[in-house]
């Protein structure tokens, strides 16, 4: 940005700065949908259409219980439709020639919305009605047809000896990650994925000791970006069982992490699924005492627009136009900058000012032929000051793993009383204050945004801004 007067010129340049504290608020919300049954166990929602699906050892009548032989309730598949944002209409089952004396899901849905894979007990001849048989789980594959399940066939690698099931399938429908406490995993249960090739699943491959725990990994989603999550009942987290996430990255898992609190409580929290946007999703809990399906949304705020941060410079350049039109004279040009520095000659120079100010700026001409001195050729006031806008002080790189300080105390915008600076650091986290700190786990290119919002003015209008820049981190932790 060039401001021109009278013959002297003044060019914009760039610079910037740095300092910081923060404060993790929770970025979601959560409500139990109405439709649980209350004294029954809900659990393992699905997005279906316009409705969840999910299963229940709810009762199929009103007056009678549907048990297996040894007098466990029996889980079956429910489909609940929804009405509007709020309310759902009365749950219905979803059947199949298993419903009455077998249990049925969890359940996943393949990428032709019609193909589903879900766990079921693998054995279901007669030695099911022996009271000391145990049965083992294992993965079916049918066909949707309206409101039933159609077509069984079972998963190649079921097994008599040992549970397989809880199936969720990649986007494409290239890789099917399961639970299973199969020989020679790592803990109680493990996840585990199998790749389609060749019209057939792989055999099941261990996602191995950075996701697997000695305790029990259960209840696999994996979501289209690419993002694992699991609950596990590994000590270090708030309750019994916990959702975490992971992801692959240079073909190694990432260290799985903690969803935050509400999803994650001192109870029992498991199988989460998240919408696209990973802005809304649902899971279950036991933080009622019985297994409910919970609906939770994202909180966080992200402008759809959001003005580009204009670094605050004070550094300028100026030039004697003069010199340019008349340079067969030969003059030296001394400049006074108004702020205690000392001179600087030349028909250009570049001088930084301490900062916002107003600036006298002076210039003398000496004649180098006859040596005299023209005082004052030139004399302008220098107005400096900063851009009125929230501000972004941070590096524009940092290293994953590296804590980051961040602070808007540059800040300038007149006549605001604000009551709150808030962060999206664009990794779905958040934080709220003048100076706050983040570590960024990977590598990549973030877009931070910064909201300021002042109390209400007196006609009751609440002023907001929002300010953007970029962030490059790299490496690794």
């Amino acid at each position: 940005m060039v401001k021109r007067f009278s013959y002297i010129a003044i060019l914009f340049l760039i610079i910037m700065n740095c300092s910081a504290q923060e404060q993790n608020p929770s970025i979601y919300k959560v409500s139990r949908l109405a439709f649980n049954s209350g004294i029954f166990s809900d659990i393992s929602p699905v997005v279906f259409n316009d409705g969840i699906i999910f299963c229940s050892d709810r009762r199929f009548s009103a007056v009678r219980d549907r048990k297996t032989f040894e007098g466990r309730r029996i889980y079956n598949l429910w489909f609940a439709e929804r009405q509007d944002s709020a309310s759902w209409g009365k749950p219905s089952e979803i059947k199949s020639e298993r419903s009455s004396l077998f249990n049925s899901g969890p359940m996943s849905i393949a990428p032709d919305g019609k193909t589903v894979y879900f766990t079921s007990d693998v054995e279901t001849g007669r030695i099911t009605k022996k009271r000391k048989f145990i049965n083992h789980s294992g993965i079916f594959i049918a066909e949707m047809q309206g409101s039933s399940l159609v077509s069984l066939r079972p998963f190649e690698y079921n097994n008599q000896q040992y549970d397989v099931g809880q199936p969720s399938l990649s986007r494409d429908g290239k890789y099917l990650y399961f639970a299973s406490n199969m020989p020679g995993g790592i803990g109680g249960a493990d996840l585990y994925y199998c790749e389609w090739l060749n019209g057939k699943w792989s055999v099941p491959v261990n996602l191995g000791p950075t996701v697997n725990s000695t305790a029990s990994e259960n209840f696999p989603f994996m979501h289209p970006s690419g993002r694992l999550y699991f609950s596990s009942d590994r000590p270090g987290g708030p309750g019994g069982m916990d959702v975490y996430y992971t992801s692959l990255y240079h073909g190694a898992w990432d260290n799985p992490v903690a969803m935050p609190d509400p999803i994650n409580s001192p109870d029992d929290d498991f199988a989460f699924i998240v919408g696209e946007d990973m802005s809304k999703g649902y899971f279950t809990s036991n933080r009622q005492k019985n297994d409910d399906i919970y609906a939770f949304s994202s909180i966080i705020i992200r402008k759809a627009s959001c003005d580009t941060l204009i670094e605050n410079s004070y550094c300028y350049q100026m030039v004697e136009e003069n010199s340019i039109k008349y340079d067969s004279i030969p003059f030296r040009y001394e400049w006074t900058f108004g702020d205690g520095s000392p001179k600087d000659t030349g028909a250009a120079v570049i001088h930084c000012y301490p900062g916002p100010g107003s600036y006298l700026i002076r210039l003398d001409a000496v004649n180098l032929i006859t040596k005299e001195v023209i005082y004052n050729q030139k004399t302008y006031m220098l107005d400096i000051v900063d851009e009125e806008q929230p501000y972004i002080t941070s590096p524009d790189t940092a290293r994953a793993g590296q804590i980051i300080k961040f602070d808007a105390e540059q800040t300038n915008l007149p006549g605001w009383n604000i009551i709150q600076y808030y962060w999206n650091f664009a990794d779905e986290s958040i934080a709220i204050g003048k100076e706050v700190d983040k570590v960024y786990l990977r590598p990549g290119t973030y877009n931070i945004q910064l909201i300021v919002t002042a109390e209400p003015g007196p006609d009751g209008v609440i002023r907001e801004s929002c300010v953007c820049k970029n962030i490059i981190i790299t490496g690794d932790p």
